[in-house]
């Protein structure tokens, strides 16, 4: 069957909506989150600072953060009844999937719902806040270790990590580099426009649904490897390949096969990705102060070597391929990477439920039919 239509697959290059939360600058190729190039935000500002900024649509004076700051952190514990939610969880689901149900239960103890802007702030307050407790505590039942109360007298970054860590003293994750190499990944996984997982939020928000279904589903989105999973997946490849001298290899028959290298290329970046050096940076000085950890430092080196020199296009690495090693030598494990990209994207599905509900109109596209014209259903023989 014939169509004059014109398919966008993926909606590539389809222009959806006006968004005022983020743009790539193409002038610049630099990603920026209303105004700000985030690459200024992660060096002079704290994650804590961005939510703000991403919700509000400036940064916050003093004042302004205190209050921010003070109101998450009291919102961070998690009742009787979230907690025994967790623990009743199988240990072997992937945590996403956790995360996911956790959020549906916490969205049930809602009975005031509005679309109301500054309740959908409040909202997205308390998931900012308690996305980080939930998380810490998954990863410490399934080690068979106990609940860590958040505490009120760190900041957000400082404040996971404790929950997950604060019983080793010897964690290489509570260092101030470590906790502020994490605070930078939080800034730069906050937000980046139209994304699968942001869009998917949208679609929901459009429908006039509520909060929780939207940030359910930008979960659900956001689980698969060509999107947040793929920091999970450059760190299985990356202990798969095993010795940097194996490195150039796997990548050059990955290419040769035409199969897809996790961590490297992007829709929307054709020069690179920018929020790579400040990730690269932060993922770098974390390996010159872990024993052992020179060799992933060399592994990166000669994939995003390997894969700039190899291909016609001269693929860049994105976000997710030095996240997923910086991750790892912060000690966290590897199926914890997404929920934990959840907690910094959080703020920038929030931005955008306000943003639709604001100037709302139903997403609903149209498709191309290419299956069998109109027919008759045999009768009874």
């Amino acid at each position: 069957m014939t169509t004059n239509s014109e398919i966008r697959k993926g909606l590539y290059g389809v222009v959806a909506d006006y968004t005022a939360v983020s743009k790539v600058m193409p002038e610049t190729n630099s990603l920026t989150y209303a105004g700000y190039p985030v690459q200024e935000l992660a060096k002079h500002c704290s994650f804590e600072e961005v939510a703000y900024l991403l919700w509000n649509g400036e940064l916050p004076d003093s004042g302004q953060l205190e209050e921010f700051a003070a109101s998450e952190r009291e919102l961070r514990g998690l009742s009787e009844a979230e907690i025994n939610l967790i623990e009743s969880m199988p240990k072997d689901a992937h945590p996403m999937d956790t995360l996911r149900t956790f959020t549906s239960f916490v969205g049930q103890f809602d009975e005031h719902f509005t679309r109301d802007a500054d309740h959908i702030r409040e909202i997205g307050l308390r998931l900012l806040a308690k996305f980080p407790t939930a998380v810490a505590l998954d990863i410490r039942r399934r080690k068979g270790k106990g609940y860590v109360e958040p505490a009120k007298d760190k900041g957000f970054a400082e404040n996971f990590l404790w929950m997950v860590f604060g019983d080793e003293d010897d964690s290489p994750a509570l260092q101030k580099e470590a906790i502020q190499a994490f605070d930078q990944s939080l800034i730069l996984y906050a937000e980046h426009s139209f994304n699968a997982s942001t869009f998917s939020s949208r679609v929901i928000t459009s429908t006039t649904s509520d909060v929780y279904s939207a940030v359910t589903g930008g979960i659900g989105a956001l689980k698969g490897p060509l999107h947040g999973g793929a920091n999970e997946a450059v760190m299985h490849n990356m202990l798969e390949i095993g010795d940097p001298a194996q490195a150039e290899e796997w990548c050059k028959n990955r290419l040769d096969n035409k199969q897809v290298v996790m961590g490297f290329g992007h829709r929307v970046y054709k020069t690179g990705d920018s929020r790579v050096p400040t990730m690269e940076a932060a993922f770098k000085k974390l390996a010159a102060n872990t024993p052992g950890a020179g060799k992933w430092v060399e592994m990166y080196d000669i994939m995003a070597k390997t894969m700039e020199e190899n291909t016609s296009i001269k693929i860049k690495p994105n976000l997710d391929f030095p996240a997923g090693p910086a991750y790892y030598l912060l000690g966290l494990e590897i199926e914890f990477f997404t929920p934990i990209f959840v907690m910094a994207r959080i703020t920038g599905w929030t931005a955008h439920i306000l943003e639709q509900y604001e100037n709302n109109s139903l997403i609903r596209p149209l498709s191309a039919y290419n299956g069998p014209e109109e027919r008759s259903v045999p009768a009874e023989n």
